[in-house]
Order: C-alpha cells, then structure tokens, then sequence
C-alpha cells in the first residue's frame, strides 16, 4: 500500500495520521477514498472549503467564518488543504484534547498570524459566528451577549484585558481553561455540525 496506486494513501502519511489522531487505518483509508472522491486534485481550495461548510449552515451565512477556518487549517499557507491538514484539523476540532483544541481556536483568533490576540480580531470572528445564528436563536441569547460587540466585549473582559492589551496563546489557554463561559462564548457548534461530522 504506497503511493504506486494514485488511489491509495502513502504508507508515510498514514503512519502519520494515526501517530497523531485517534483514527484507526481503516478510517483513515476509507475517509481518503472519500476526499478523493469529493476533491479529485487531492486538495481543497478556500472556495470548495465554504461550499463544504454552507451545506452545514444552509439558513445562514458560514462564507466568513469558514475563511477564517481554512485560513487556520492551511497549515503550509499553500491556499488549500491537503487530506493531512484536513485530517489533523477534523481531529484537532473534533476529538483532540481540550489544550489541541484551544490551540486551534487561538490560532482562528490570532487573524494576523502574529501570536497575539486583540480585542479587534475577536470582534471579527465574533461576528463571522453571528452570521452564523439563526435568527430564531439569536432571541434566545442573554442581552449582554447578544450582538457581536457585547459578546466580544464579554469575553475581553474576562480575560480582564484593556481595550489596546493583547492575548498571548498561554494567556488565552489557561484563562479557558480557568472559566468554562469563555469556552461558551468563543465557540459554535451547533448539533447539526456535530451529527454531521459523526457520519
């Protein structure tokens, strides 16, 4: 099983993989004959990427949101995801540890890539989540959380952060770690999200 058949994953790759996830071979195999099936090149671009994640959302707007995913995914800035990157992300947002997860989160918010976060760039994912709540849920949120602004301006506050202070990657970890709101407010996965990437 190497790479002599265009089908079938690198015996590398897949050492990789399961090295670094929690899939079984057989999983990764069959999830490869998948992505091959979807993307023939072997590779997701940024556009492929949204139309994949507005099936997830079709009564919403996922377009900015999933920009900002992609661009924290693509690892190697290449401007498209390989099937490693696509399994590592999947992994990382899905079932890896809780610190994987937040790691992957800071660098969703960290939009300028330069290991901080400001105030400015939790606004910016904040509202691409927003895009993303249906109108009939959007009712249901607390008032102090229930426009982009208020809600970033709460999870500012909890980090007990100036309005010009930065977040390094420590400070943005530990502080989720310590107070499981913040874990609330910076994500959204809606059940919908979740049954699907379960199949």
């Amino acid at each position: 099983m190497g790479n002599s058949k265009s089908g079938s994953l690198s015996k590398e790759i897949l050492e990789e993989l399961q090295l670094n996830t929690k899939y079984k071979e057989e999983e990764l195999c069959a999830w490869y004959q998948s992505f091959l099936k979807e993307c023939p090149t072997g590779r997701i671009t940024k556009q492929e990427f949204e139309s994949i994640y507005s099936k997830f959302f079709p009564d919403a707007d996922p377009k900015t949101y999933a920009q900002h995913v992609f661009r924290s995914f693509d690892t190697n800035s290449d401007g498209t995801l390989d099937f490693k990157e696509y399994i590592i992300a999947l992994h990382m947002t899905t079932t890896g540890k809780t610190n994987q997860k937040l790691e992957w989160a800071f660098s969703l918010y960290d939009i300028d890539g330069n290991g901080t976060i400001s105030k400015n760039e939790v606004l910016e994912i904040v509202m691409a989540i927003f895009k993303m709540i249906h109108p009939n849920d959007l009712k249901l949120l607390p008032d102090d959380e229930n426009t982009p602004e208020k809600r970033a301006e709460k999870i500012w506050s909890f980090f007990g952060k100036k309005d010009d202070d930065k977040l390094t990657e420590k400070e943005f970890i530990e502080g989720t770690l310590a107070n499981k709101e913040i874990l609330r407010l910076i994500q959204y996965e809606p059940q919908k999200v979740k049954e699907k990437l379960k199949e």
